[in-house]
């Protein structure tokens, strides 16, 4: 008993992480072979502006659809993964984060809310808890870039649904902002609670301006196919 015991510590800490992020790079090579080419970074200091609203991107119809990227610059240079409809465990244990589908969709007005494993699968937000506001987390879909800033986190039961309302906390208030929630467990090792971090749209650019600085080369190495 106590070998199978330490067998699946292994496979579930472990085995589980190298079959995520297989699936997750073949996913993002799918995601931007249907990318228009990236075209080069914007000159070092260039604001992004003049843009007017964000371009929403349809919701995918099928679940398992994925349809953007996000970079988290705080969790490395090199961070990348998936964004995936649906959060049931064929996309949350293979595909990296999986928006629900009740929420709104990158740059539209309400909440685009995510969720994330932790500690298996990919370990897609792991180092959640070393975000600091200000972070810049990076959104891409064939559209375009969105550039949301880390505002605050907080920890909650896991019936607390209205953390995804389009106010999150509060269900029935009118959105006024673009926000991004992402969910995963707490503590690292357990799920007794849910970690969840806000962060507020800050901007956005189309696809032809090409990708923020920040995630210049990360994107370009990810288009050419060696990310």
């Amino acid at each position: 008993l106590g070998l199978v015991l330490v067998l699946f510590v292994v496979w579930e800490l472990w085995w589980t992480n190298i079959e995520a992020d297989r699936k997750q790079e073949a996913a993002m090579e799918q995601l931007f072979a249907e990318f228009e080419p990236v075209p080069g970074a914007p000159a070092a200091g260039a604001e992004p502006g003049g843009y007017g609203d964000p371009a929403v991107l349809p919701v995918p119809e099928a679940e398992g659809t994925t349809f953007a990227a996000i970079y988290i610059p705080r969790f490395g240079a090199e961070h990348a993964r998936p964004v995936t409809q649906g959060v049931g465990t064929a996309v949350l244990d293979s595909l990296g984060l999986g928006h629900y589908p009740e929420t709104a969709m990158p740059g539209e007005v309400g909440n685009f809310a995510l969720a994330g494993h932790r500690q298996t699968h990919g370990q897609v937000l792991d180092a959640v808890d070393t975000l600091v506001p200000g972070d810049r987390i990076y959104v891409q879909t064939a559209q375009g870039y969105y550039t949301y800033v880390y505002r605050n986190s907080q920890i909650v039961l896991p019936d607390r649904v209205d953390v995804l309302a389009p106010v999150p906390t509060q269900p029935g208030a009118e959105p006024q902002e673009r926000i991004l929630t992402l969910t995963t467990c707490n503590p690292r090792f357990g799920s007794e609670e849910r970690f969840i971090s806000y962060a507020v749209l800050d901007s956005w650019q189309p696809a032809s301006a090409g990708p923020p600085e920040e995630i210049a080369a990360v994107v370009s190495r990810n288009s050419a196919g060696q990310g």
